[in-house]
């Protein structure tokens, strides 16, 4: 049963720092791409960001560029989202989310997590 549980998330002020953690079961992991997601309420999802589990490559979304690193463990199955100089737009429900195997970023996500909240205010 494939699983991805999200972690990390929280209340911070506005320029802290957090990572969050995408652990992954039941599934290789190796070959799957993972996407950040965020959502905040009254609004429509976002994709965050993506690593490609095809090349490794990342992208991000114009509004967290500089700011926010994906990257991965494949030794421990993880994907992270450090996140740095939060500001209260960034509050919302992140979740990570996979497509199948072998497929890349962009690509129908059919595995998700159940997300975790972040809160950034003074």
């Amino acid at each position: 049963q494939v699983q991805l549980v999200e972690s990390g998330g929280g209340l911070v002020q506005p320029g802290d720092s957090l990572r969050l953690s995408c652990g992954m079961s039941g599934f290789p992991f190796l070959y799957y791409s993972v996407a950040w997601f965020r959502q905040a309420p009254g609004k429509e999802r976002e994709e965050v960001s993506c690593i490609s589990g095809i090349n490794g490559r990342t992208s991000y979304a114009d509004s967290v560029k500089g700011r926010f690193t994906i990257s991965r463990d494949n030794t421990k199955n993880t994907v992270y989202l450090q996140m740095n100089s939060l500001k209260p737009e960034d509050t919302a429900v992140y979740s990570c989310a996979a497509p199948g195997e072998y497929k890349d970023c962009g690509q129908t996500y059919v595995f998700w997590g159940q997300g975790t909240q972040v809160t950034v205010s003074s």
